[in-house]
C-alpha cells in the first residue's frame, strides 16, 4: 500500500502527494485525488490536510484513501492535521495592528499545543518616527515568542520567514487584508495566488481563500493556506484553561494562595501582584479579563 501526503481537500476529494523512499515530498510528483472509503465515515472521523495516509490507486488513475496515519496535532478551525508551527500575520498599518485579535489567535495557539511565529508585516507603510512597531516585538519577545517584522514589497525578512518554515507544516492566520498571500508569494515565487486589495471603508480585506490547501516550498516547508479570520470564539476552550495559555502567567499562577485562583479579582493573586509591579504587561493582563468575561457569557447562554 503506497503512503503519502493530503495537500487538499476540496468538493469530497482528497489530493495526495506520494512520500518518496526518504520520506520526502517532491514537486515533482502529481497529487493522486482521491476519495475516502466509507469506514471513515461510519466512525465519524474524515481525513484533514497534512494527514500521512495510506492509500491505493484505482483503475481510473485516482485512488482511495484507505487508512489515516497517527497525528501529532490537529487544528479544528483550520482543519489541518500535523501542523508544527502557526505564522500569525499582523498589519502594523491597512489593517491597524490589532493586539487583542493578536492576544485571542495566542490563547488559541497555546491551547492547541503549537509554536508560534509573530509576523508584523506591512512595515513599509510604517512611519519612521512610529517606535510601536518595535515596543510590540520588544513585548512579545519578553514573554518569548518569536517576531519577525516584514514587508514583501520591499523584501524585508522574507528571507528569515523562509528558514523558519523549512522542513515544517505551517498554518498561516491573521486578519484579511493583512498581506497573507502578498508573503506566500514573496516566499516562493511562481505561485500567484489572489492578494485583495484593502477597503478603506471597511478597513478589512476580502476573503481570498476558499479551501485548504497545503503550498509546498521549495526548501521542504509546507504552508496551510486558509481563509482569513476576522474573529474567532472559545467555544473548544474551557474558561478554567485561559490563563495557562498565557504564558507569562504561568510561573506566577502556581504560587496564588487559592488553587484554582482565576486571577480577577482574589486575595493572594501572585498573577495580579506581578502585573501591579509590572512583571506582567497591563495589555495583556487587560486581554485576559477581557476574555474570561467573554467566556463566561459565552457559557452561560450554550
Amino acid at each position: 500500500m503506497l503512503e503519502g501526503l493530503i495537500v487538499k481537500a476540496l468538493s469530497g476529494y482528497y489530493y495526495v502527494k506520494p512520500f518518496r523512499d526518504d520520506r520526502s515530498i517532491s514537486g515533482e510528483d502529481q497529487a493522486v485525488q482521491c476519495r475516502a472509503r466509507g469506514i471513515f465515515k461510519k466512525r465519524g472521523i474524515s481525513p484533514l490536510v497534512g494527514d500521512h495516509v495510506k492509500y491505493s490507486l484505482t483503475e481510473n488513475g485516482e485512488g482511495t484513501v484507505d487508512e489515516i496515519l497517527p497525528r501529532s496535532s490537529q487544528l479544528i478551525r483550520p482543519p489541518v492535521a500535523n501542523v508544527n508551527l502557526a505564522v500569525l500575520l499582523f498589519s502594523v498599518k491597512e489593517p491597524d495592528l490589532n493586539l487583542v485579535l493578536l492576544d485571542k489567535f495566542l490563547v488559541h495557539i497555546e491551547h492547541s499545543g503549537l509554536d508560534a511565529l509573530i509576523c508584523l508585516t506591512k512595515q513599509d507603510l510604517a512611519d519612521e518616527n512610529d517606535t510601536q512597531v518595535q515596543e510590540v516585538k520588544a513585548l512579545y519577545e519578553n514573554i518569548g515568542y518569536e517576531v519577525l517584522i516584514t514587508s514583501s514589497l520591499e523584501g524585508i525578512g522574507v528571507e528569515q520567514v523562509k528558514q523558519r518554515l523549512a522542513g515544517e507544516i505551517s498554518v498561516f492566520a491573521g486578519q484579511s487584508g493583512v498581506g497573507k498571500s502578498s508573503l506566500l508569494n514573496s516566499l516562493q515565487p511562481g505561485l500567484s495566488l489572489t492578494t485583495s486589495e484593502i477597503s478603506m471603508r471597511l478597513g478589512r480585506g476580502r476573503h481570498t481563500t476558499r479551501h485548504v490547501e497545503l503550498i509546498e516550498l521549495d526548501n521542504g516547508g509546507f504552508v496551510a493556506d486558509t481563509p482569513g479570520f476576522s474573529q474567532l470564539d472559545f467555544l473548544e476552550l474551557g474558561v478554567e484553561e485561559l490563563s495557562s495559555c498565557f504564558r507569562e502567567f504561568v510561573p506566577y499562577a502556581a504560587d496564588c494562595k487559592f488553587r484554582g485562583c482565576s486571577h480577577m479579582h482574589e486575595p493572594g493573586c501572585e498573577v495580579i501582584r506581578a502585573k501591579a509591579e509590572g512583571r506582567i504587561a497591563e495589555s495583556r493582563y487587560v486581554h485576559y479579563t477581557e476574555f474570561f468575561a467573554e467566556m463566561k457569557d459565552k457559557k452561560r447562554r450554550y
